[in-house]
């Protein structure tokens, strides 16, 4: 189980490091609107990521 959750986290530093490798520009900007949002819109994406995570998981299983 611990192997499993340090693949996950390991894919999951690969994929956030994308963006800002391939286009910091794009990835700062985005960055800065984000921080520039509520607090329940930065909430309402996080929920919806969640979501998305948790119907991808049981779409693959």
């Amino acid at each position: 189980m611990s192997k499993m959750l340090l693949t996950a986290f390991a894919l999951v530093l690969v994929i956030e490091g994308i963006l800002p490798f391939l286009i910091p520009g794009v990835w700062r900007e985005a960055f800065r609107r984000l921080t520039e949002m509520s607090d329940g819109q930065v909430r309402f994406l996080g929920l919806s990521s969640m979501v998305a995570g948790v119907l991808l998981l049981y779409l693959t299983r």
